[in-house]
């Protein structure tokens, strides 16, 4: 075993996700890394609900089929437990109307996979983008990663902000600069095949959020870092 799976066998991550599929764009193959390995992982999701595209077409994609997929994907990533927030059509997609106390408060101490409860050793949470949710849930997650005192509140020793395909739509200051890099060289497979099954959210093969996107952006990651495909975070604390 090389030292890197000797570290990631002894982890316990959580991911933070606004939508569901937001956690296999950025870590399912750091996901099924560290299952393989023996070591943990849990995701949040934050809100499911009713979706109708922005694609010029009428049909709306229920929540009850998210909530399928995503039981799909939990299983076929082997996640040890996963959670949603949010069920209903009045905070679907608008976590930035929800006051930031109380998301902070669902991320510390009072959902079921909360870092009070869970004490993950690796917490990963999405960066901040025009996705109105995307930046509500970055900022709520950062705040309840804060440190103190931790014989008083669990400390989260790495937290990494995980990559998204729309992430090139920013403003220069604010862009995804990685600095923190996972091989998923062996479960670049399992990284697609996992999104493949979020039916409901496929895009053409020009969209950049398609499936052979996710897998170019893989590729080109790990050749950042002299491997066949990584997937790449910003490192906001690692603490040894």
């Amino acid at each position: 075993m090389t030292p890197e799976d000797a570290f990631l066998s002894k982890q316990r991550m959580l991911v933070i996700a606004p939508h569901a599929d937001d956690e296999c764009f950025g870590c399912a193959g750091t996901m099924a890394r560290i299952k393989s390995l023996g070591g943990e992982v849990y995701v949040v999701v934050c809100s499911v609900g009713d979706l109708k595209h922005y694609d010029g077409k009428d049909e709306i994609v229920t929540g009850s089929k998210r909530i399928e997929e995503l039981k799909e994907v939990m299983a076929f990533l082997h996640v040890d437990d996963w959670d949603v927030l949010y069920r209903d059509a009045d905070s679907h997609l608008r976590m930035d109307m929800i006051p930031r106390r109380d998301l902070i408060a669902k991320f510390e101490r009072d959902s079921k996979l909360a870092l009070d409860r869970l004490q993950p050793t690796i917490l990963a949470i999405p960066v901040g983008s025009y996705n109105q949710d995307h930046e509500a849930v970055f900022r709520a997650a950062f705040t309840a990663a804060r440190p103190g005192v931790p014989q008083i509140k669990p400390f989260q020793r790495i937290v990494l902000g995980y990559d998204n395909t729309s992430l090139f739509w920013s403003l220069e200051r604010e862009k995804f600069h990685p600095n923190f890099y996972v091989d998923i060289t062996h479960f670049i497979e399992d990284k697609l095949a996992a999104l493949e099954m979020y039916e409901s959210q496929r895009r053409a093969s020009i969209h950049h959020s398609s499936v052979q996107n996710v897998e170019y952006i893989a590729r080109v990651r790990g050749r950042e870092v002299s491997v066949d495909a990584a997937e790449a975070y910003m490192c906001f604390r690692h603490v040894l």
